[in-house]
């Protein structure tokens, strides 16, 4: 990326992502700063707007509409989660689609509902990273999501169904959960509670990918899945922290320079 980032500027574009953090939700805060570093790594001007929980909406499409507008930025996210008041839909349908670097806008959404994606979703695509690196073939494979979030559940399973993938969907009112996740050949799980995965609730041999961050009752960051009852049972599994988080800032900062070839074009 960082060679990429050169021939724009050689050309004279400096690649720009625009994050807009409101309130001080602590793991946003720690997830900003590391898109920070991130940024500076693969040459790409990263700016961090941090706005007060009690901003207004219209201030914030007010401030949405301005970066939309500046040539020089080539990419805007908004972290979540957003403060209460704030209506999701509205404020990620108010991004430039081409500068939506973060594929949340709906026509985006639509794009990968359609296997036509300008932008990969930067969780579930950091997901088929890793699973191609460690060689893992998708095709006939039965791949099991839990959660059905916008952000990660469901683009995950079209990423999947992309990829020749059969995929079974979970959620909070799944009837026992275990009786299907044992049948996973993939378990990718994206929920956000802690210990929801046991060891007793994975095939031996399956691909265990931990997309959750929480905190356990020492205050470290923890996935879903008990890790050291799964890692025994398992082929590959992923740790938490240090397993997909990293791969889906890399997403974000390959989509940036994406949409940065795309505005020199």
């Amino acid at each position: 990326m960082l060679n990429r980032a050169q021939r724009l500027r050689e050309r004279g574009i400096e690649p720009r992502l625009e994050v807009i953090l409101v309130g001080d939700d602590p793991a946003s805060a720690i997830y900003v700063r590391n898109k920070e570093k991130d940024c500076a790594e693969c040459g790409i001007l990263g700016n961090t707007r941090r706005l007060p929980a009690n901003t207004r909406q219209d201030e914030l499409l007010a401030l949405i509409a301005a970066l939309n507008g500046d040539p020089g930025v080539h990419g805007i996210l908004i972290q979540q989660p957003f403060p209460p008041g704030l209506d999701t839909f509205t404020i990620t349908g108010a991004v430039d689609p081409n500068k939506d670097v973060d594929a949340l806008h709906p026509e985006n959404v639509g794009l990968i509902a359609l296997d036509r994606p300008r932008f990969l979703p930067c969780t579930p695509a950091g997901v088929m990273a890793l699973l191609d690196i460690a060689g893992i073939d998708l095709k006939g494979k039965h791949c099991v999501v839990v959660g059905r979030s916008h952000i990660v559940g469901k683009p995950m399973m079209q990423l999947l169904l992309a990829r020749h993938a059969t995929v079974t969907v979970c959620h909070s009112r799944t009837r026992d959960l275990g009786e299907v996740t044992r049948q996973a050949d993939i378990l990718v799980s994206a929920v956000g509670k802690l210990a929801l995965i046991t060891g007793d609730m994975v095939k031996p041999g399956a691909v265990v990918v931990d997309v959750a961050m929480n905190k356990n009752l020492e205050g470290k960051l923890a996935g879903d899945v008990v890790f050291s009852e799964a890692e025994p049972i398992a082929s590959y599994i992923t740790p938490v922290p240090g397993g997909v988080g990293p791969m889906t800032r890399a997403i974000l900062m390959q989509n940036t320079i994406l949409a940065a070839e795309r505005r020199s074009i």
